[in-house]
C-alpha cells in the first residue's frame, strides 16, 4: 500500500472509531439504564463522561501530536480507547461504566486531531483538500451506520457488544499504522499547556457534575454547589491563564476576528441544540413510545441522510453568496422541526408527530453545518486553520456536554411526554438564539472573494 494511501486509510479508520462511538451510544442508553440502573442521571453521564474528557482535552491532544508525533499519539489513543471499550463492556455497575466512558473520551481526544494532522503533514498542499474531503465522506458514514448498528446489537445480543465491537477496527488500525512512524516525526517539539489542560478539566468537570447531580441532591447540597463554585472558578482561571500563557492551548488572539467570535458563539448555541434534541428523542422513542433500539436508530436516521445528500450543496451555495443567510435560516429550520414535535401525546404516532419535524431539522442541519464551518475557518489566517478548527471542534463538544448535563433542569427526572416537550422547547430556544446571533453578527466576505473560483 502506498504511503499516502496508508496514511489516509489510518486517518479514516481512527476517526471512524471515535465518531462511531458517539453515534451509537444514544440508542443503547435505555438498555444500559435497565441493566445498570441510575435513571436519567446515568444516561446523562454515559454521554457526558465521554464528552467531558474529549472536549476538555482535544486542544491539548493537538499539542501532544505536534510534540511527540502524530503516529505515536494515534497509537496511544488506540490503546487507551481499546482498553476503555473493554472496560465499558465488562462494567458491573454504573460507576465503573461512567469511568470507562471518561477514559474512552481521552482516547477519542488523542485520535481525532492527530488523524487530521497526519493528513496535513503527509499530503502536499495541492492534494490536502481532496484528501480531507475523502476523510470527511468516509467518517460521515459512522453517523449513518452507528444508530442502526447500535440498535441491532442491543436488540439481538446486548448493549455490551456496542463496546466489544470497537476491538475489531482498533486491531485493524494497529496493523495499518505500522511503518508510518518514520515519516510522522515532528521537526521540533511544541510546548504543552499542562496548566491550561488541568484548569479546563476542573472547570468543565465541576460545572457538569453540578448540573447533572442537582436533580438528585438539589442546589442547596454542598455536593452540588461546591463543585459548581469550583467549576466556575476553574473556567475563569482557565481564561485568565490562557491570556498569559506563553504557549496557550486556546490562543485567545484568534477571537480578534469578528466572524470567528460570532461563528463560535453561534456554534455553542447551535451544537447545544444539535446534541440536546436528538438525545431526548432517542430516549423518548424507546422509553415512552415503545420503540426497539433498532427502530429508534432507523427513526432518527433521516437527518444524517439529508446531511450526506445536501450538506455539500448548501456549502457550495454559501461559497457563492456568503454564509450569513444559511447560518441564520438553518438553525431556525431545525428549531421549527422540534416545535413540530410538541404535538406529541400518548399513544405516540411517529409518522405524524415526529417524522415531519425530524425531516425539517435534518434540513436545518444540512443548511447550517458547512457554511458555519467555512465562516469560522475563513476568518482565520490559513496558517492557523488547524488550531482554528480545533477550537471550533472543542466548543461544539463542550456545548453538547453542557446541554445534556442540564437536561434535568427542564425535563425533570425523566423524559415522559411533559419532560420531552419542555426539552423540545429548550432545544428550539437554543437553536433560535444561535440563528439570530449569526444573522446579526456574521459578515459575508467581499463579493469579489465570493466570485473567485474554488
Amino acid at each position: 500500500m502506498r504511503q499516502r494511501t496508508r496514511v489516509l486509510v489510518v486517518a479514516i479508520v481512527v476517526s471512524f472509531i471515535a465518531f462511531l462511538d458517539g453515534a451509537v451510544i444514544n440508542v443503547a442508553l435505555p438498555a444500559i439504564e435497565r441493566e445498570l440502573g441510575g435513571g436519567l442521571t446515568l444516561q446523562q453521564w454515559a454521554v457526558d463522561a465521554y464528552l467531558l474528557t474529549l472536549g476538555s482535552l482535544i486542544l491539548l491532544a493537538g499539542s501532544l501530536s505536534d510534540s511527540f508525533g502524530r503516529v505515536r499519539i494515534i497509537v496511544a489513543g488506540l490503546a487507551v480507547f481499546g482498553i476503555a471499550s473493554v472496560a465499558a463492556a465488562l462494567a458491573p455497575d454504573g460507576v465503573l461504566f461512567v469511568l470507562a466512558r471518561g477514559v474512552q473520551g481521552i482516547g477519542g481526544a488523542l485520535l481525532v486531531p492527530s488523524s487530521l494532522a497526519l493528513i496535513i503533514s503527509t499530503f502536499p498542499q495541492a492534494e490536502q483538500s481532496r484528501a480531507i474531503g475523502r476523510w470527511t465522506a468516509w467518517t460521515t458514514a459512522a453517523f449513518l451506520i452507528g444508530p442502526l448498528l447500535g440498535g441491532v446489537l442491543v436488540d439481538l445480543v446486548s448493549w455490551r457488544l456496542v463496546f466489544w465491537i470497537n476491538v475489531l477496527p482498533i486491531a485493524a488500525a494497529f496493523w495499518l499504522v505500522r511503518g508510518l512512524d518514520a515519516e510522522a516525526r515532528p521537526e521540533a517539539r511544541a510546548r504543552i499547556d499542562w496548566v491550561g489542560a488541568v484548569l479546563g478539566v476542573v472547570g468543565l468537570g465541576g460545572t457538569v457534575f453540578a448540573l447533572i447531580e442537582q436533580g438528585r441532591w438539589g442546589w442547596a447540597s454542598p455536593g452540588v454547589w461546591v463543585p459548581l463554585v469550583v467549576g466556575v472558578a476553574g473556567l475563569a482561571a482557565f481564561l485568565w491563564w490562557e491570556a498569559r500563557s506563553p504557549a496557550p492551548m486556546l490562543p485567545l488572539s484568534l477571537f480578534r476576528a469578528r466572524n470567528f467570535v460570532v461563528g463560535n458563539l453561534s456554534t455553542f448555541f447551535v451544537y447545544a441544540g444539535f446534541s440536546l434534541g436528538p438525545f431526548a428523542i432517542t430516549i423518548f422513542l424507546q422509553e415512552v413510545a415503545g420503540f426497539s433500539a433498532t427502530a429508534a436508530g432507523l427513526a432518527t436516521l433521516p437527518p444524517t441522510v439529508l446531511m450526506v445528500l445536501l450538506g455539500s450543496v448548501f456549502g457550495s451555495w454559501a461559497g457563492r453568496i456568503g454564509p450569513r443567510l444559511f447560518m441564520f435560516a438553518g438553525p431556525l429550520l431545525f428549531a421549527a422541526g422540534f416545535l413540530w414535535t410538541l404535538q406529541v401525546h400518548e399513544p405516540v404516532d411517529y409518522w405524524v408527530q415526529f417524522l415531519p419535524g425530524i425531516v425539517l431539522f435534518g434540513l436545518g442541519m444540512s443548511v447550517t453545518v458547512a457554511p458555519l464551518t467555512a465562516a469560522i475557518l475563513g476568518a482565520v489566517d490559513p496558517a492557523r486553520a488547524g488550531i482554528g478548527s480545533a477550537v471550533n471542534n472543542a466548543i461544539s463538544r463542550i456545548a453538547g456536554l453542557l446541554a445534556i448535563a442540564g437536561i434535568g433542569l427542564v425535563a425533570g427526572t425523566g423524559l415522559d411526554v411533559g419532560g420531552y416537550q419542555r426539552t423540545a422547547v429548550a432545544t428550539a430556544v437554543l437553536l433560535t438564539i444561535g440563528g439570530i446571533v449569526s444573522g446579526i453578527g456574521i459578515r459575508n466576505p467581499p463579493r469579489e472573494r465570493l466570485s473567485e473560483p474554488g
